[in-house]
């Protein structure tokens, strides 16, 4: 969930009459784009911690967000047909939706091979290099994914082209800080990552709904209360000492 997708927040949004309103804005926006973006940061922050090594993690996470925030800025171009091509919506929600099954699959399964990279869905022995390209492009599409919702909200909201697409830049520089801050936090509580997924799950959840049941809304309390519970479940508790150095090796 990203701040473009809180209706309440149109009227003040449409109310932006000149960049020096927009400047008074700004500090709100990015506030509500860090919070509001923590599912989609966390689930970031899992697959390229998969990378293990610190500085392929965010050699990742800057390309993998590069390339999103093109992305992004193409989406937001071609936003007017985003709307009315229902394939790719299917596509993003059931991508998102296998991604928050396959973390939940491989929790209930047991590990075969206690070496295997972890990560979630993300997870995967493969040649270093090799393992790099697919995390990046891993990233790419998994904040695709989640831009469909967030792109096709802020152009309803204006039809202000720079507007909507400083809010795309924006978005992805909030994912890339919030996303480095994540990783180490996935290091200290045990359950934070399995709740990333389930947020996940429920992006999906929520993009399929809108697409199969447009008719149906869901109310706005209802979405943020279940991400804040959410998270406050992924909080709750921290890893033990073994665990967390057995989580290093």
């Amino acid at each position: 969930m990203e701040a473009e997708s809180i209706q309440s927040l149109s009227p003040l949004i449409q109310g932006v009459d000149h960049w020096g309103e927009l400047l008074l804005l700004l500090p709100l926006l990015v506030a509500l784009e860090v919070v509001l973006s923590a599912d989609n940061a966390i689930a970031l922050a899992a697959i390229s911690r998969s990378l293990h090594d610190r500085a392929r993690q965010e050699v990742a996470l800057n390309l993998g967000l590069l390339l999103a925030l093109v992305f992004r800025l193409g989406l937001i171009a071609a936003a007017q047909w985003v709307l009315h091509f229902w394939p790719l919506q299917l596509a993003a929600s059931s991508y998102l939706l296998w991604l928050c099954g396959s973390h939940l699959w491989n929790l209930a399964s047991p590990d075969p091979d206690p070496g295997a990279e972890s990560g979630g869905a993300a997870g995967a022995k493969l040649h270093p290099q090799a393992s790099l390209v697919r995390v990046v492009a891993t990233l790419a599409v998994t904040d695709l994914a989640f831009s469909l919702d967030s792109v096709a909200a802020a152009v309803a909201v204006s039809d202000r082209l720079p507007l909507v697409m400083l809010g795309g830049v924006i978005g992805v520089v909030c994912l890339r800080l919030t996303a480095e801050l994540f990783i180490r936090w996935l290091e200290i509580y045990r359950y934070l990552e399995t709740a990333g997924y389930v947020a996940v799950g429920l992006v999906g959840i929520r993009l399929l709904l809108r697409l199969v049941l447009p008719e149906l809304v869901i109310p706005e309390w209802a979405l943020l209360l279940s991400v804040v519970l959410i998270f406050a479940w992924g909080f709750s508790a921290r890893l033990s000492v073994a665990d967390s150095a057995s989580e290093a090796e």
